[in-house]
């Protein structure tokens, strides 16, 4: 069986409410952070997503 090529990531909300997505990313296609506009229900407003790591 082969390995599988994508890893987990989160992306954290930056208007720091806790709210966060979780998506699936291919580290050797794609090396830089990802970052994203996206809703966010508890501010109720599109508010860019960053990545970090999961713990």
């Amino acid at each position: 069986m082969a390995k599988q090529n994508t890893v987990l990531i989160k992306l954290v909300s930056t208007a720091d409410t806790g709210f966060f997505y979780v998506k699936k990313k291919n580290p050797k296609k794609t090396t830089e952070k990802l970052s994203f506009n996206k809703y966010d229900p508890v501010v109720r407003k599109h508010v860019e997503f960053k990545e970090s790591k999961i713990k």
